[in-house]
C-alpha cells in the first residue's frame, strides 16, 4: 500500500473531492484537461464549491498536485476515472468523455497498474467500451498487463453531511486479487465502509439502478402531485399522513435534473433494448419527470388567470436555476423547462440566482441570469431552488398584493403560497 502513487482524471464534483481525500494518505495528483480549472484549483479554489477552499488550500500544502499535463501522471500506479457520462439531445449514453479518459490512461498506463472507473455507465460498459480504449492505445493487454476496478461515484453535490467519506462505497476488480486490492485502497480512506462486489458488472448495474429507483419514485409522487392538485387535496399533508406508516418511502415531487438521476436510467434503459427488453416503468417514470417543468409553468399561468391578472403583459421573478439546492451546478437544470415553457406566454422573466454562473447560463440555455435581485415588484413568483440564501429571503417583499406565489420545492410557509407541487 505504501507505493501505490493515484492520478484521479477529471477534476470535477466527483474527481475533486476523491483526489483530495486519496492525498490524505496517498500520494495523489489529479489530472483535468480543462488548464483554467487546474489553475483555479492549485489557487486554492473550488468553483464547484464540493471541497472547501481551507480544505483545498490544505491538501495542497501537504503535497497535493493538480495538473493539466499528462506527463505528470506518468509515473502513477492507480489510476481513477472520474469523468461526466452524459446523454445527448436523443437522450442516448454519450460516452465520448470515457473515450478521451480512457485514451489518457492508455497512454500512461504501464505494466501491473490498475485502473479504476468511477462514471456511472450501463453493465458492461468499463470491459467492453473502456478497456479495450486503454488496450489500443498502450499495447498493453487486459487483465495480464494492467487490470481494472470499477467503484462507482456516490457524490451528492451540495450536501456538506454525507461526503465522500462518509458514504459506503461498493468497490469490484477484474480478478478476485484485484478487487481485494482495489477495496483496499478505498477503505483506508472511506469512513464509512465498503463493499467488494464481485464484479465489475455487478458494481455497474448497483450504480445505475440506485438512480433509477430514485427516479421512479420521485415521478410518482409527481404523478400523485398532479391528481392530488385535481381534486383540491394539499399533497404534502397526504404525504406527511401516510408517512406515520412505518415502512412508507419519503419522497417528495419536484423537478428531477442534474447529471445523475435525470440522466442515469437512459444508460439502463439503453442496455436493456440491446438486451431485446422495452424498460416500461423506467421510460414511463423518465416522461413524467421531463414533463413538470411544463406543468409547473401551466399551474402558475392558471393561479394567474384567477388572480385577474394580465399574462401578457406581466413580469415573472423565477428564484434559483441551478439544478439542485446550494449547489452551482446547472447541467440539466429543469428550471429551463419552467422558463422556456412561460416564455410561450410571458415575454417578461426575469433568473435570480446568487450561485449560478451567469455566462455559463448564458452559453449553455441562451437565458440571462441575474446575481441580484432588481428593486421592483413582480406578478408572479416561482420558487425553483431552494438555495439557502433564499430561507432569509423576504420573498412577499418582492410581490403585489395579488400576486402569484409558486413554491416548487416546498420551503415556504404555507400560508402565503398559491401553489406547489
Amino acid at each position: 500500500m505504501n507505493n501505490i502513487k493515484i492520478a484521479v482524471i477529471g477534476l470535477g464534483y466527483v474527481g475533486l473531492p476523491l483526489a483530495r481525500l486519496f492525498s490524505t494518505k496517498y500520494k495523489t495528483i489529479g489530472f483535468d484537461v480543462n488548464k483554467n480549472r487546474v489553475e483555479s484549483l492549485m489557487n486554492g479554489h473550488d468553483s464547484t464549491l464540493e471541497v472547501s477552499d481551507e480544505l483545498l488550500q490544505n491538501a495542497i500544502k501537504n503535497g497535493f498536485v493538480c495538473s493539466s499535463n499528462i506527463e505528470d501522471i506518468r509515473d502513477c500506479n492507480f489510476y481513477v476515472v472520474a469523468v461526466p457520462t452524459p446523454v445527448d439531445r436523443d437522450n442516448h449514453p454519450d460516452l465520448t468523455p470515457l473515450y478521451k479518459a480512457s485514451e489518457t490512461v492508455g497512454k500512461v498506463i504501464a505494466k501491473g497498474d490498475i485502473v479504476v472507473y468511477e462514471s456511472t455507465v450501463y453493465p458492461g460498459a468499463t470491459e467492453e467500451e473502456c478497456l479495450p480504449v486503454v488496450e489500443k492505445v498502450s499495447g498493453l493487454m487486459f487483465n495480464k498487463d494492467f487490470f481494472a476496478g470499477y467503484s462507482p461515484e456516490r457524490i451528492n453535490p451540495g450536501d456538506k453531511e454525507h461526503t465522500v467519506e462518509r458514504i459506503k462505497k461498493v468497490t469490484s476488480g477484474s480478478t478476485p486479487e484485484i478487487g481485494h486490492k482495489v477495496d483496499d485502497v478505498y477503505s483506508s480512506v472511506i469512513i464509512a465502509g465498503t463493499h467488494l462486489a464481485p464484479t465489475i458488472k455487478v458494481a455497474e448495474a448497483a450504480k445505475v439502478i440506485e438512480n433509477s429507483q430514485r427516479d421512479i419514485n420521485i415521478a410518482f409522487v409527481n404523478e400523485l402531485s398532479i391528481i392530488f392538485n385535481k381534486m383540491g387535496i394539499d399533497t404534502s399533508d397526504v404525504l406527511e399522513a401516510a408517512a406515520t406508516k412505518w415502512n412508507f418511502l419519503p419522497f417528495k415531487p419536484g423537478l428531477v435534473g442534474g447529471h445523475c438521476i435525470g440522466v442515469d436510467p437512459y444508460y439502463l434503459a439503453q442496455c436493456a433494448q440491446r438486451y431485446g427488453y422495452n424498460p416500461e416503468i423506467i421510460l414511463a417514470g423518465r416522461r413524467m419527470n421531463d414533463s413538470m417543468g411544463g406543468y409547473v409553468a401551466n399551474q402558475v399561468i392558471k393561479l394567474m388567470i384567477k388572480k385577474g391578472i394580465c399574462v401578457l403583459t406581466s413580469d415573472i421573478l423565477v428564484l434559483g436555476f441551478t439544478f439542485k439546492e446550494n449547489c452551482p451546478d446547472i447541467r440539466n437544470t429543469k428550471i429551463i423547462d419552467i422558463v422556456k415553457a412561460l416564455k410561450d406566454v410571458v415575454p417578461n422573466i426575469t433568473i435570480y440566482d446568487p450561485l449560478a454562473d451567469a455566462t455559463i447560463a448564458k452559453h449553455e440555455y441562451n437565458v440571462e441570469l441575474i446575481n441580484e435581485l432588481p428593486a421592483k415588484k413582480f406578478d408572479a413568483v416561482v420558487l425553483g431552488v431552494a438555495h439557502n440564501e433564499f430561507k432569509s429571503l423576504d420573498i412577499q417583499s418582492l410581490m403585489n398584493p395579488s400576486s402569484v406565489l409558486f413554491d416548487v420545492k416546498g420551503a415556504c410557509e404555507e400560508n402565503i403560497v398559491d401553489g406547489r407541487l
